[in-house]
């Protein structure tokens, strides 16, 4: 019986295997593949096994976690970045801060991400199929491109911004001013625009079945254009994720440089102090010296934060799209949704990276919650006194009778 090719599971058509994915707490099928799987099972005298079940909760584990991911991103990315347009309407100081125009600019292009191209990519992870229309995924693909490229030059210019602080302190009022950050966020906006509106024109943004969401990509009806389209493409990401690349790593290392030269005098103010100082308690001695250990990391961590996440959340995304190219590479399409979702995972990440973990921001959240939390109280004190005028006036008869 085992040797009959008919009873053989695994030599069923392409056409009758089971497409299954989790929905809520049950699992859900196409209706086609079920009627044909149950009427072969019904002609060989077969019944659902084990092992069928098991292949199926298995395919729907990772799902359910990429889609997780992408929730949990979204929700993230929007009150993040929504926070840090809540501090910059809040707070005159930040605004005047000439960095604050990239961080606004950064904002915005997370936060059209997340109300956009994060459902749909959402909606296609869940349905396994193409969510929008062929027009409004063109124009989906537009925004990705446009926010991601432009997302990417705002990381740039920030820093650029903290190598200019840092170097030239002294210049840096005459170096970076509005005028000159207005011009670089005119730029990213132009650089973006050229690639996105060529990519429009070109008809190249569609549903992409290997990311599961309306991104640059060539239908089968246009393999006419692959050539192009392979030109195009690598012409992107070596014109937007290579130099921002590039610029990340020479600006802050520089910055790097910089902040151990400072921290190597203050050690030697320190020691110089320290042996001075005879009369000293040892414990004091101890805890200098663990600033000193402290201040060297410090520098050290941020720079390795602002570099490392840069790389961890794009680099397997641009480098599975180039590989993509090559007509002989097949990506899972698993691998494909999960490096969408670390660049999701950037956008959420970014408002920690760059603001809410700095003191003046973490200053101006604390003042708009206690101002929240005030009001609060104050409406609860005053709906609590006018409750206890109503029930003292409704008593006023009875005491008078």
């Amino acid at each position: 019986m085992t040797g009959n090719p008919y009873l053989d599971i695994s030599a069923l058509d392409s056409s009758l295997r089971v497409r299954a994915f989790g929905m809520g707490q049950g699992w859900f099928a196409t209706a086609r593949g079920w009627e044909e799987l149950s009427v072969w099972r019904t002609l060989h005298n077969l019944s659902p096994t084990d092992a069928t079940y098991t292949e199926l909760q298995e395919m729907s584990i990772p799902q359910f976690l990429l889609e997780g991911s992408i929730v949990v991103s979204a929700v993230v990315t929007l009150l993040t970045n929504f926070s840090v347009l809540l501090c910059f309407t809040q707070s005159a100081e930040l605004r005047s801060h000439v960095p604050g125009i990239f961080i606004l600019n950064l904002s915005i292009s997370n936060i059209i991400l997340a109300l956009i191209n994060m459902p749909v990519t959402f909606l296609g992870v869940a349905s396994s199929a193409k969510p929008l229309r062929d027009q409004l995924c063109r124009a989906v693909s537009f925004i990705e491109t446009f926010t991601t490229c432009n997302a990417m030059l705002s990381m740039a210019a920030l820093s650029v911004d903290r190598w200019v602080a840092v170097v030239f302190p002294l210049r840096y009022s005459s170096k970076m001013r509005y005028r000159d950050a207005f011009v670089i966020v005119a730029y990213s906006w132009l650089h973006s625009l050229a690639f996105s509106l060529t990519q429009l024109m070109m008809r190249w943004g569609a549903y992409s079945h290997t990311y599961a969401s309306c991104t640059l990509h060539l239908d089968v009806e246009e393999a006419s254009q692959r050539s192009a389209y392979a030109t195009f493409t690598a012409l992107f990401y070596c014109s937007s994720f290579a130099p921002c690349l590039f610029v990340l790593c020479f600006a802050y290392l520089k910055v790097l440089r910089v902040a151990r030269s400072h921290c190597k005098r203050i050690d030697v103010i320190t020691v110089q102090t320290l042996l001075l100082l005879v009369d000293i308690h040892p414990s004091v001695k101890e805890r200098c010296l663990a600033q000193q250990r402290k201040r060297r990391q410090r520098a050290a961590k941020k720079i390795c934060i602002f570099i490392g996440s840069f790389i961890i959340c794009f680099s397997p995304y641009v480098i599975t799209r180039l590989v993509e190219l090559l007509p002989s590479v097949d990506i899972p399409r698993h691998w494909g949704i999960a490096t969408k979702c670390l660049v999701y995972a950037k956008a959420s990440s970014d408002p920690f990276v760059y603001c809410l973990l700095r003191h003046q921001y973490r200053k101006v959240l604390v003042s708009i919650i206690r101002r929240i939390v005030r009001k609060d109280q104050f409406f609860l004190s005053d709906h609590s006194t006018s409750s206890m005028w109503d029930t003292t006036d409704e008593n006023f008869p009875d005491r008078i009778t």
